[in-house]
């Protein structure tokens, strides 16, 4: 133990008067701040690679790095982004719904919110209560159909089949 102690502590002067001696010999300029970097490093390296052997642990950095095990989804956290993330779109919808000149429109939306990846599952478009203005572009069911189908299927990625519509 004294000896690796000793060996230590003069592995340490010996870099330390051989960084001296280099930085006596390079001239001033810009490569004299590159070479006290390198020497810099090459003295914190030199002090610190033996303290654990002197402490007589181990160091392993593979187990420090390996994350994988380490990490949980907080769900809290995943509900409440994929919950945000639902409402956002059923808002967005139902205002281009409305832009359209289709009003009292809803727009309900199933989907899967504890996955990390959410898919809609269906969307239900309620056409029970809806007024149809006078610059709306269709003023036929099918067509007003086929134009909010469209509207939904800009925002998410669905198919046509899971867009139900309640009358």
């Amino acid at each position: 133990m004294l000896s690796t102690l000793s060996g230590w502590i003069i592995s340490i002067a010996g870099i330390i008067c051989i960084s001296v001696i280099i930085e006596l010999v390079m001239p001033e300029g810009q490569m004299n701040r590159y070479i006290k970097g390198i020497l810099s490093f090459i003295i914190v390296l030199v002090i610190i690679l033996p303290l654990p052997k002197l402490l007589k642990t181990e160091i392993n950095l593979d187990n420090m790095f390996e994350y994988g095990q380490n990490i949980k989804v907080d769900e809290d956290y995943l509900y409440q982004l994929n919950l945000n993330k639902i409402n956002v779109v059923k808002e967005d919808i139902e205002d281009k719904i409305y832009k359209r000149g289709y009003k009292n429109v809803s727009v309900y939306i199933s989907a899967n919110i504890f996955e990390s990846k959410m898919q809609f599952k269906s969307i239900n478009v309620d056409l029970s209560s809806l007024v149809i203005s006078a610059n709306a572009e269709h003023n036929d069911i099918i067509k007003i159909k086929k134009d909010i189908t469209n509207i939904i299927k800009s925002y998410v990625i669905i198919n046509e089949e899971a867009i139900l519509y309640d009358q």
